[in-house]
């Protein structure tokens, strides 16, 4: 069965960063991590603003794909 991306329920704020990380079989921490270093990089701006378009974009932790 093909994994779907998705909201975590195990997330801190919007469950993004946590759901990339179960999709990609990762830890939370190094996911955060990265986003972090990412978002410093880049004036933290357009980091703010990719996790808040992901929150909206990204199906909610009970979503089924067999729906």
């Amino acid at each position: 069965m093909k994994q779907v991306l998705k909201r975590s329920s195990q997330g801190i704020i919007g469950g993004v960063c946590a759901g990339i990380a179960e999709w990609f079989g990762w830890t939370q921490t190094r996911v955060r991590a990265i986003y972090v270093l990412a978002s410093l990089l880049s004036a933290a701006f357009p980091g703010l603003l990719v996790y808040i378009l992901l929150w909206i974009l990204l199906p909610p932790p009970e979503y089924h794909a067999n729906k």
